[in-house]
C-alpha cells in the first residue's frame, strides 16, 4: 500500500492496470475525498486539488474541516490494567495521559 501526504491529510493510492489510472482516497476521515490521475504528477496534483477543494467547501459553509487526527483517542482497559497504569504513572511522576503517551511513543519508535 502506498501513501501520499498533503497538508496533514494522508491518502492511500493504487493503480488500476486495466483502466491505466492511478486512484487515491484520503484516510481516517468520515468525509470522503477521492482523486485520480493518469500519471504520478497528475495524481499528486489531483490529491492537492481535492484537499484544497474540501477545505474551501468547508470554509464556504462556515464549518471546520475534519482533521485526520485530533490528538485524542479513547483507550479501553480492564479495571486491573487501568489500576496498574495509574500506579505506573504515579511511580514515574507523570499524569496518566503523559505516561500513556510516553509509553506508546517508546513502543512506536522500536
Amino acid at each position: 500500500m502506498n501513501t501520499m501526504n498533503y497538508k496533514g491529510y494522508e491518502a492511500v493510492v493504487g493503480y488500476d492496470e486495466e483502466a491505466e489510472l492511478f486512484h487515491g482516497e484520503v484516510m481516517n476521515l468520515r468525509d470522503v475525498i477521492t482523486f485520480q490521475g493518469r500519471s504520478v504528477a497528475e495524481l499528486k496534483q489531483a490529491f492537492g486539488d481535492s484537499v484544497d477543494d474540501y477545505l474551501a467547501f468547508c470554509a464556504q459553509r462556515g464549518e471546520e474541516p475534519e482533521r485526520p487526527f485530533s490528538g485524542q483517542f479513547v483507550v479501553r482497559a480492564e479495571p486491573e490494567q487501568h489500576r496498574a497504569f495509574v500506579s505506573a504513572a504515579k511511580r514515574a511522576g507523570l499524569s496518566l495521559n503523559r505516561w500513556v503517551t510516553a509509553t506508546l511513543e517508546r513502543a512506536a519508535l522500536r
